[in-house]
């Protein structure tokens, strides 16, 4: 029987997935960094293992094969047919597992800081007697104290502290059953199966999977590339957010075939771009182009709209305030009446509009701020004689 996952969903359902499943004793909290980072580009999924975060905890032993069904039943329940998947060590145990029994569902695989093998098996065994018998707080410390490099917990306690309560918030029956399952687990004979392509990242100071262990990986799955990123432990993608952020960003986007890119981007610009110009202007623009200005087209619309004014960094108002200065500065006459036009169409004061030429007056020369006054009053007049508000 499978469990219905608790999962957040981030960013724009229509493109590429990517899925996060994390270590024993997490939730999926634990990806903010990359969550963050990656929505923009991706639909993001991070889910909770049954028993950990807000997933229900059915009574164990589980295998890793159930836990992998669990997933499995998300992706259908999600419709989703195949997905860029990340996992770190527990995660990444059932990335293994899906990779080789349902290699259809998995377009990518990224494995950070886990095994083909948690072996010998009894430690696990009797680690999920303790928290069973004890409580997951008996033992809470000592599982964060091996999640990060002895100088990153020095000098970050409060890290430490929110890690051990993410710890303590996890179930005890679906951590020891969790346990139980990864002391059955043997995936080394399956690596050979794996046709994904495969990231493998280790964490130098990692006391629970090693570089030794994950070399394994890289070497047991056709093709896989190896990284270690130093300093960082177990949780690596947190130590070492960035890098870690900036691997798996390269490998999906290495495994991507461009055509897929390039109709996202035109459908995110055409958003973008209809959302800043309005929909008359853009329908005009696409039904007069041919074949000769179809391409410029599809340039501009992924580029400059499904690129540059989707990027998060800045709103669109200052974006249109930036974009008004700059053409007033270069005279591009043409484009600086079309987005002033449309500027005041979103509602932009012209009070603003008043002082953006002025500032473009002094460090670019009058005649342009001139220029853009007028096009501004010719604009405020057409609009006043529509009934424009």
């Amino acid at each position: 029987m499978t469990v219905a996952l608790h999962h957040e969903r981030h960013g724009d359902p229509s493109r590429p997935t990517v899925l996060f499943l994390g270590s024993l004793g997490s939730d999926l909290s634990m990806w903010a960094p990359q969550i963050h980072a990656l929505s923009a580009d991706w639909h993001v999924v991070a889910v909770d293992h049954r028993g950990h975060g807000d997933s229900p905890a059915p009574e164990g032993p589980y295998t890793i094969g159930e836990l992998a069904d669990d997933i499995v039943a998300l992706l259908d329940s999600l419709e989703l047919d195949a997905v860029h998947y990340v996992g770190l060590s527990l995660g990444g145990a059932i990335g293994q597992w899906l990779a080789a029994h349902h290699p259809e569902r998995i377009r990518t695989l990224t494995l950070l800081c886990t095994s083909a093998a948690f072996q010998p098996a009894q430690p696990w065994h009797d680690r999920a007697a303790t928290v069973r018998r004890d409580g997951l707080a008996s033992i809470s410390e000592s599982i964060v104290s091996r999640w990060f490099s002895p100088a990153l917990a020095e000098h970050d306690p409060d890290l430490v502290a929110r890690h051990v309560k993410m710890v303590e918030g996890t179930t005890d029956e679906g951590y020891a059953a969790c346990c139980e399952a990864l002391a059955a687990w043997d995936g080394r004979p399956d690596l050979a199966r794996i046709v994904a392509p495969t990231l493998v990242i280790a964490g130098e100071q990692d006391p629970a999977t090693p570089p030794s262990t994950m070399q394994v990986l890289a070497d047991g799955i056709a093709d896989a590339s190896f990284h270690v990123v130093d300093p960082g432990a177990h949780l690596a993608n947190v130590e070492q957010a960035g890098r870690v952020t900036k691997l798996i960003r390269e490998h999906i986007s290495r495994a991507t075939p461009v055509s897929e890119y390039r109709t996202a981007a035109f459908e995110e610009g055409l958003r973008v771009r209809r959302s800043v110009l309005g929909d008359a202007h853009v329908d005009r623009s696409l039904e007069s182009a041919t074949e000769f200005t179809l391409p410029f087209q599809d340039f501009i619309t992924r580029t400059a709209w499904g690129d540059i004014w989707a990027r998060p960094g800045l709103d669109h108002r200052t974006r249109r305030l930036l974009t008004l200065a700059i053409l007033t500065a270069v005279g591009n006459e043409h484009e600086l009446d079309m987005h002033i036009r449309a500027a005041l169409r979103a509602g932009i004061d012209p009070d603003d509009l008043v002082e953006v030429f002025l500032h473009t007056a002094v460090y670019a020369g009058v005649p342009n701020s001139n220029r853009a006054f007028a096009f501004g009053r010719q604009a405020l007049a057409d609009a006043a004689g529509s009934g424009e508000s």
